[in-house]
């Protein structure tokens, strides 16, 4: 049975990528602030309470799970705050740094020991990271947040070919979720569906690539 580790799982993207995963026959450990109704009725393993940015937080899940290995661990926690440049509050600038790059390395050099040779390493991340395509500017904090990420999967993608564990960085589309209040051109379990046919396909020749969720390249 594959085990497969999600995080920001009570909702949105999250919520439908452990819908599919349990559909699969997986056994999932989904981690999030609260969980949903939904989240729920799923009946998987879930550790709630956790903020993602927290070090004892993610240091009790890593406890929690014991020695279990992870086959994959998809790490989608996030949040956006729409800005400008006329009314850009570095406060959240930081807070979206933090949450959106900083947390997801904690997470990944936390269960790196989990990890074990053909695992894969998935890393949520958006095209309004990459420079080469921002054709419309603003989105501070988000975009800075999302090119630290890709810069902070590379590196991993590179560390972690030795020990035969592939990375892949993934933008999941224009989704209709509470993130983009409801606006967006997808909905998370189309998302979700191509997230995770694009994780099955990863290979370590591929590892460190960055992906729409349909299988597009996106530029850095």
């Amino acid at each position: 049975m594959t085990t497969t580790l999600i995080t920001g799982a009570n909702r949105g993207i999250g919520l439908s990528l452990v819908q599919q995963h349990v559909a699969r026959g997986d056994r999932v450990i989904a981690i999030c602030r609260a969980r949903s109704r939904e989240l729920a009725e799923t009946g998987v393993e879930i550790h709630e309470g956790v903020d993602v940015t927290d070090a004892a937080a993610i240091a009790r899940v890593v406890a929690a799970i014991g020695d279990v290995v992870l086959d994959r661990v998809i790490l989608n926690a996030g949040v956006l705050r729409d800005d400008s440049l006329d009314d850009v509050s570095f406060e959240d600038v930081r807070a979206q740094i933090e949450v959106n790059a900083i947390a997801p390395l904690q997470w990944a050099k936390a269960l790196r020991p989990r990890l074990a040779r053909g695992s894969k390493l998935a890393l949520i991340t958006s095209r309004m990271g990459s420079m080469a395509d921002n054709g419309s500017g603003a989105y501070y904090g988000y975009r800075m947040s999302k090119a630290a990420l890709n810069a902070a999967g590379v590196s991993l993608a590179r560390d972690l070919a030795g020990a035969g564990i592939a990375v892949l960085l993934l933008h999941p589309g224009y989704v209709r979720t509470g993130m983009t209040a409801g606006a967006g051109n997808v909905d998370p379990g189309e998302a979700a569906q191509g997230i995770v046919a694009r994780i099955d396909e990863l290979t370590l020749a591929t590892s460190g690539s960055f992906v729409h969720a349909s299988g597009t390249p996106i530029p850095f």
